[in-house]
C-alpha cells in the first residue's frame, strides 16, 4: 500500500492524470493482493477514502457529440461500500451510477455518455458515498477504470516493391493495423486475400511488429497467421492473448503507438500480365465496453500493382517457291522476333516437315533444329531482336503439303504466342516418252 500526491502536486512520485477533491491530495493505491484483496485487473488499485472521504476524478478534452464508454471496477473493504460516477462538466457533472458493493468480490460496471453541445472538457469522478465500519479513511476500492471513445482500427497497407513488376517477381504485402480509438479493440482478426494471378509464398506470413512479434505459420502449432489455400484467404489473429483460433486485444495508440503489423507475400503469374493488381485487406475487431458488444469492421486503403505485358512474337515463314515437281528440293525460312514490350527466355519454334518432305538440312541464326521433333530452340530474344531457321527439304510425293510453325517463350501469354504456315503444290515428275517420241529414238530418257 502507498500514499501518492495526486497530479495537482507535480512532484516526482505524482499519480499521472488523476486528481482528488481530498484536502491533503493524497490518493491511497494498494498492491494486488494486499491484506488478501486481489486487484479486479492488472496488479494494483485504488482506495477512495484515503485519509478522508473524497473524489478521484480527471478532467479530459472531449469532442461534442462523441459517444464515450466508461468501464470500472468496485468492491467494497470491511463491507458493503457505495460510490456513485459522475459524468459532465467539471462545474457540474452530473451523477450517472451508483453502484454499492461487499467486500467478498469485485462489481463490474460499464455504460456510455455522449458529450453534449459546447462541452470541450468532460470531468470523470469517482465519488465515495458510504462505507462500512463508519472511518474515513476506509472504504470504496476501485479498479480497472477505462474511459474513452470506441475502438477505431484503421489499417494502412502497402505493396513492396512499388513500381511495375513482371511476370515471376514477388510482391510482399504489408499491413499495419493502429487503434486510434479511445479504448482497446478486442476479438481483432485481420483478413487479406491473395490476389487473382497471383499465388501465394509459402512460410511467407509473418507478424512483424507488436504483440507475438516474430510469429508465423501456415497453420502451424499455435500461431495465429494461417492461408487456406482452397479460398485465397490469409487470415492473422492479432493482439495480446491471440490464438490460432481467436483474435486478441489491441490497445489503443497512446499505449501501443505503433499498432501491429503483418506481412505476406505473393509470387505474380502469367495470368496477371498486361494488368494491373489490386488489393484490401480487412480488419473485425469488437467494442466490448458498452452493455452489448458492438462488432465493428475496418478496410484499408487499396494497393495497385502494375504488371507488365508479356512478350509478343511475331512468326514469319516462306517458301522460296509454292510449285514444286515431286524430286525437287524447296527452301523455307522462318523468321521469330520479340516485338516486346518484354524480354523473352526459352523462345521455342515448333515447326516438324510433314509427310511429302524430307530433311535435308538446317541452319539457324540462333539455337539449335531438332529434326526428330520438329523443334527449333532460339534461347532468348531481347526486345526488337530476331532470329532466322533456313530448312532445305526435297519433295518426296504429290500434292498439296502444309507446312506450318508456331513460336512460344516463357514469357509469352496466350496472346503472346505466334504461327505461320505455308503450302506448296507438288506434282508428279513428267514421264519418260516412250523410244522414238520427239527425237529421242534410242537414247536413254
Amino acid at each position: 500500500m502507498a500514499f501518492l500526491p495526486d497530479a495537482a502536486q507535480n512532484q516526482p512520485n505524482s499519480v499521472p492524470g488523476w486528481r482528488t477533491t481530498a484536502s491533503d491530495h493524497v490518493i491511497e493505491v494498494w498492491r494486488d493482493g494486499f491484506n488478501g484483496v486481489p486487484a479486479a485487473d492488472g496488479r494494483q488499485f485504488a482506495e477512495l477514502n484515503a485519509h478522508q472521504v473524497s473524489t478521484l476524478y480527471q478532467d479530459l478534452p472531449t469532442t461534442p457529440g462523441t459517444t464515450l464508454y466508461w468501464r470500472l471496477s468496485h468492491r467494497g473493504r470491511l463491507g458493503a461500500d457505495t460510490m456513485a460516477l459522475d459524468i459532465g462538466h467539471p462545474e457540474d457533472p452530473v451523477e450517472q451510477a451508483r453502484m454499492t458493493d461487499g467486500n467478498d468480490a469485485w462489481g463490474h460496471y460499464s455504460g456510455k455518455y455522449t458529450v453534449p453541445d459546447g462541452q470541450t472538457v468532460t470531468r470523470f469522478a469517482f465519488r465515495s458515498v458510504s462505507a462500512a465500519g463508519g472511518n474515513n479513511s476506509i472504504g470504496n476500492f476501485l479498479d480497472g477504470i477505462v474511459f474513452g471513445t470506441a475502438p477505431s482500427v484503421v489499417l494502412t497497407k502497402s505493396a513492396v516493391p512499388g513500381g511495375e513488376l513482371e511476370v515471376g517477381d514477388t510482391i510482399t504485402y504489408r499491413v499495419t493495423a493502429r487503434n486510434e480509438g479511445g479504448s482497446p479493440a478486442s476479438r481483432l482478426v485481420l483478413t487479406d486475400t491473395v490476389p487473382e494471378g497471383t499465388s501465394y509464398v509459402p512460410g511467407s506470413l509473418r507478424i512483424i511488429d507488436g504483440p507475438n512479434e516474430g510469429g508465423k505459420s501456415d497453420r502451424v502449432g499455435d500461431d495465429q497467421a494461417y492461408v487456406d489455400e482452397a479460398t485465397g484467404r490469409v487470415t492473422f489473429n492479432l493482439g495480446v492473448g491471440a490464438t490460432d483460433s481467436a483474435g486478441g486485444t489491441l490497445a489503443s495508440t497512446q499505449e501501443a503507438p505503433e499498432g501491429t503489423t503483418v506481412e505476406f507475400r505473393v509470387r505474380i503469374e502469367r495470368a496477371a500480365a498486361g494488368r494491373t493488381i489490386e488489393n484490401q485487406a480487412v480488419a473485425t475487431y469488437d467494442n466490448a465496453l458498452g452493455d452489448e458488444v458492438e462488432h465493428l469492421t475496418s478496410t484499408s486503403n487499396p494497393t495497385a500493382t502494375k504488371i507488365a505485358p508479356l512478350a509478343e512474337l511475331r512468326l514469319v515463314k516462306a517458301a522460296d517457291r509454292v510449285k514444286v515437281t515431286v524430286g525437287e528440293t524447296v527452301t523455307f525460312h522462318v523468321a521469330v522476333t520479340n516485338t516486346g514490350p518484354s524480354d523473352a527466355t526459352g523462345v521455342t519454334v515448333t515447326d516438324p516437315l510433314p509427310e511429302g518432305l524430307a530433311l535435308i538440312s538446317a541452319t539457324a541464326t540462333a539455337g539449335g533444329y531438332d529434326a526428330a521433333s520438329g523443334t527449333w530452340t532460339v534461347g532468348a530474344l531481347s526486345v526488337g531482336q530476331s532470329a532466322t531457321l533456313t530448312l532445305l527439304a526435297k519433295v518426296t510425293e504429290p500434292g498439296p503439303i502444309r507446312n506450318a510453325a508456331t513460336a512460344t517463350a516463357n514469357e509469352a501469354g496466350p496472346t503472346g504466342d505466334a504461327a505461320d504456315e505455308v503450302t506448296i503444290c507438288a506434282v508428279p515428275a513428267a514421264p519418260c516418252p516412250p523410244p522414238g517420241a520427239n527425237g529421242c529414238h534410242s537414247r536413254p530418257c
